[in-house]
């Protein structure tokens, strides 16, 4: 019976450490190649020889990654703020109010969800047009702000607080704006950090929509950066890209790894309501 108990915890870790490798092997490897030499050949060591940070400074300076680091840093700081307050406000009234056609509105809102972003293509980059926002920081953020899933995320939230903390407020003479900000706010406050991550990755790594809606240069990202430098691969670019691949996913790495203590007791709405 022990025998048996040990194979099938074996089997497991096993299992784990299988997905591991999977999970970070390409990670390490990618790490690797970024430190080698200009001299050394990518595949004919596993360790770099002389490691050297010089891809590193040859990226940022010859891909231009300094300009597009700037421009997914505004970016994305712009669209966390923005998608946490818009989703916050729109999410209450479909928690808390009794509206006509409020379950029609949570309908379409989620069967958002199921549509391609291809089919809202060419409709969203002429109205980014009409309305002048493209090449802009606002026109890169716009399908950030006020995402379907964020007002699900956080409707989900409201509906595992009792009414009777906000009926207590309102008697204490609050309003209902002070209820939401001072009374609900503090008390999503994990599920709002898991919208802000969620939010922060999506606009850091987006590559269609900033490719689509930016025709200057000057307003490229750094997924549309990495694009180019990898349009001119050879095997001493593959340096340089993965370099560069390294520079781009850290910040999303670091911020997951900062916050992920937030992600406990996020999902205990997610089936109610």
């Amino acid at each position: 019976m022990k025998n048996k108990k040990r194979i099938k915890t074996l089997l497991i870790y096993l299992i784990m450490l299988f997905f591991t490798v999977i999970t970070i092997g390409p990670f390490i490897f990618t790490l690797l190649i970024s430190l080698k030499g200009a001299q050394e050949g990518i595949f004919t060591t596993v360790l770099p020889q002389d490691p050297t940070l010089s891809n590193y400074v040859d990226a940022f300076r010859g891909a231009n990654f300094g300009a597009f680091l700037l421009n997914t840093a505004i970016a994305t700081g712009l669209a966390v703020p923005l998608n946490i307050l818009f989703c916050s406000l729109a999410a209450y009234p479909l928690a808390r109010m009794d509206f006509r056609g409020k379950t029609l509105a949570l309908t379409v809102i989620i069967s958002t969800m199921a549509v391609p972003f291809q089919l809202f293509m060419a409709p969203l980059f002429q109205l980014t047009g009409d309305l002048g926002l493209r090449n802009s920081y606002l026109g890169l953020i716009v399908l950030q702000v006020g995402t379907a899933f964020g007002i699900f995320l956080v409707r989900q939230a409201y509906l595992t607080i009792p009414k009777a903390l906000e009926e207590s407020a309102y008697i204490d003479g609050a309003n209902i704006f002070q209820v939401w900000f001072r009374v609900v706010l503090p008390m999503i406050k994990p599920t709002l950090i898991t919208l802000g991550i969620y939010t922060f990755t999506f606009t850091w790594g987006d590559y269609l929509w900033p490719l689509l809606n930016t025709t200057n240069s000057d307003m490229y990202t750094l997924s549309i950066g990495l694009a180019q430098l990898s349009q001119s691969f050879s095997g001493a670019n593959m340096k340089l890209i993965s370099a560069a691949s390294l520079m781009t996913t850290i910040p999303s790495i670091f911020i997951f790894i900062w916050l992920q203590r937030y992600f406990v007791g996020t999902t205990s709405g997610a089936v109610k309501g």
